[in-house]
């Protein structure tokens, strides 16, 4: 206790400043993301090893949630205890809900002039590019093998066709691979995670230094204290809304269905979009569907999560059914409320399992099970991608339910050809002139407006 800072010498005045600087770096989904934690916390400041980064993520991966921010929440939570867990993963999110929160009120008040849907229609079509692209890289990292790719195609299959619950893919993909991983079938050992160790800077040489340090050790008090008050800073509110609104009013539906979603959505933010699409659109009626390619839209061209889009998500919800609120106070609400109930129980995970992170090294089947739920995973974004693809190359759909199938079609006469063409020229973009995400954005979004002006879309 005698000296003034941490052992690794970093101050925490110097954490805040590297986390709102990564924050504010954060684009490009948890792929982009993670790549620059890597570069600024282990190649840059160099303050953990390439080892400790891939295991801490490994453990994030088989979390609920984004993984990118509790990638950084763990990691703040390692350099400077709870304090910098919650710097870390509040600053994460912070960039990104202030300018959601921004363009959410944009949309409200002037999403119907012109200029303002031409330019979402064209950001519709660079974001079925990069959805796409998310799929044919997460593809390549998890499908090693025929079974991989058998259990990508029974999971697009499941939710294409027979509206299949997203949690019950992710639960049956589980247990598969923890079933595969302990009778030791090859074909799931496979490993996962977002990027190659390949040496790197090795966690003795890290500021940190290989061993744990005190605080990682679990004790019982510890983990009944940071239960509690994460349970309670996450479910009071909830509860509290359920008492006093009763269960119909959109402020507690909010609150369930995105409590919910924290709990059984793996696999990272493309497969919860297809969650949150399914239900916000079919079943709650927040959102149109081309709304939320809307919403991706912003969330694509913003710091911080992708998930962040279910700010948009809540606000225009509780917009639309402001009851005795003025609607943009309402929509305020909403959208503070679903970021609240979303990235609270990501605290709850990190600060409760990191303490045995340690523990889950080397325990072949839980690595098996990551493995097939990223590979079912692939499917549901396949899923996502054709959704989007329907919804932004026709102006309607139609539901087909026969057969024990469940369908969403398209009409083929409302075809928009412009929207096709300007599809193609981002799939072009992203895939053969190796665009990167901002220039394909702003380049649709600017076609979207030009063609707006020449009276064509």
């Amino acid at each position: 206790m005698g000296h003034e800072g941490p052992p690794h010498g970093v101050t925490l005045g110097e954490a805040f400043r590297v986390w709102l600087r990564i924050a504010l770096l954060s684009f490009g989904g948890p792929a982009g993301q993670i790549a620059v934690m890597h570069r600024i916390l282990v190649d840059e400041k160099k303050w953990i090893g390439e080892g400790r980064f891939l295991h801490a993520l490994n453990f994030c991966m088989l979390l609920p949630g984004p993984e990118a921010q509790q990638l950084a929440t763990y990691v703040g939570w390692l350099m400077h205890r709870t304090t910098g867990g919650l710097i870390a993963g509040g600053l994460f999110v912070l960039p990104g809900a202030l300018a959601i929160m921004a363009l959410s009120w944009i949309y409200a008040l002037y999403g119907g002039v012109g200029m303002i849907a031409a330019l979402f229609f064209g950001l519709k079509a660079a974001v079925l590019a990069i959805v796409l692209q998310a799929v044919a890289r997460v593809g390549r990292k998890a499908l090693k093998n025929r079974l991989m790719v058998g259990m990508a195609a029974v999971a697009f299959v499941g939710i294409f066709a027979f509206d299949v619950p997203f949690p019950v893919i992710v639960l049956g993909a589980g247990l598969i691979g923890l079933a595969g991983g302990a009778m030791g079938v090859p074909a799931f050992l496979v490993g996962g995670g977002h990027g190659g160790a390949g040496g790197g800077l090795s966690d003795a040489d890290s500021l940190l230094g290989a061993g744990m340090p005190s605080h990682a050790n679990p004790s019982a008090r510890g983990v009944l204290g940071v239960t509690a008050l994460w349970l309670a800073l996450w479910m009071i509110p909830v509860l509290a809304l359920l008492a006093l609104l009763g269960p119909g009013h959109v402020f507690a539906q909010i609150a369930l269905f995105f409590s919910k979603m924290a709990v059984v959505t793996f696999g990272g933010a493309y497969a919860v979009l297809a969650y949150v699409a399914q239900a916000g659109v079919e079943t709650y009626g927040w959102l149109r569907p081309g709304e939320m390619l809307d919403g991706l839209g912003m969330a694509e061209t913003t710091p911080g999560p992708l998930i962040m889009v279910v700010q948009f998500v809540g606000f225009m919800g509780a917009y639309r059914d402001p009851g005795a609120l003025p609607p943009l106070l309402a929509g305020t609400l909403g959208g503070l409320l679903t970021t609240w109930v979303t990235f609270s129980p990501c605290f709850l995970w990190i600060f409760l399992g990191a303490p045995f992170v340690e523990k889950i090294r080397g325990v072949k089947p839980l690595g098996a099970a990551l493995a097939a739920i990223t590979a079912a995973v692939v499917g549901v974004i396949l899923n996502l991608a054709v959704w989007f693809a329907l919804h932004t190359v026709f102006r309607e759909t139609r539901p087909f339910e026969g057969y024990g199938l469940s369908l969403d079609l398209p009409v083929p006469d409302t075809l928009n050809a412009w929207a096709l063409a300007l599809a193609v020229v981002a799939v072009v973009a992203v895939f053969r002139l190796k665009a990167g995400m901002l220039t394909v954005l702003g380049g649709c979004a600017s076609a979207g407006m030009a063609l707006h002006l020449a009276g064509l879309a």
